[in-house]
């Protein structure tokens, strides 16, 4: 049983990082994920893999996995580079690109 401890990244479909701001603590799968015979959905016997909890600091995660005994990883979010944009830029004079149609 391994855990890992991370921030979530923005998803593609949305443009805010409203839950993005807490931390993970999720178990990594013991076993592979098998296929339903009568189904075909995929299942696990591994009970760990639903479990997903959430703190408000990277401090609290690591002390619960700590307090509880469990191995785990820590990893740090990646930080972005924020380019601030205008629709204006695209008719400025001082332009490096071309302006292409």
């Amino acid at each position: 049983m391994f855990a890992r401890i991370y921030r979530p990244s923005k998803t593609a479909m949305q443009s805010g990082r409203a839950k993005t701001h807490d931390w993970v603590l999720e178990f990594e799968p013991a076993s592979a994920r098998i296929p339903d015979p009568l189904m075909g959905w995929s299942s696990s016997r591994d009970m760990n893999a639903q479990v997903r909890l959430k703190f408000e600091t990277r401090e609290e995660a690591v002390a619960y996995a700590t307090r509880h005994g469990i191995p785990f990883q820590v990893t740090e979010p990646k930080v972005g580079r924020k380019i601030i944009k205008a629709y204006a830029d695209n008719f400025a004079t001082n332009r490096m690109e071309p302006w292409t149609h």
